[in-house]
């Protein structure tokens, strides 16, 4: 089993950046890949980006493309995604998961934390 928990979320003003975090225990993190995910009211969950187990490989949605970044720290059981020119549209819960595939599809991730409210003002 893997414990995701997120955090770094909150109220940003249009053109504002934020950084949110995952912190992860149980069994060893480091051999799983990480992807972080997002949900609007009413909207379905969409992917937003995915890391692979040792942070070489990162995959984006065209939507944050160049102004989010993934990242990971692996000796902190830590992924990271740092989200700058936020604007009102990438107002939603944002939410990490961990997987054995480095994928945009939200069904092939085992684990899930609980989510994190990103909320954009215009």
């Amino acid at each position: 089993q893997v414990q995701l928990v997120e955090s770094g979320g909150g109220l940003v003003q249009a053109g504002g950046s934020l950084r949110l975090s995952c912190v992860a225990s149980g069994r060893t993190f480091s051999s799983y890949a990480a992807g972080w995910f997002r949900q609007a009211p009413g909207k379905e969950r969409e992917f937003v980006a995915a890391i692979s187990w040792s942070g070489d490989s990162i995959y984006y949605a065209d939507s944050v493309k160049g102004r989010f970044t993934g990242s990971r720290d692996n000796a902190k059981n830590t992924v990271y995604l740092r989200m700058n020119s936020l604007k009102p549209e990438d107002t939603a819960v944002y939410y990490c998961a961990a997987g054995r595939s480095t994928t945009v599809w939200d069904s092939l991730y085992d684990y899930w934390g609980q989510g994190t409210q990103v909320t954009v003002s215009s």
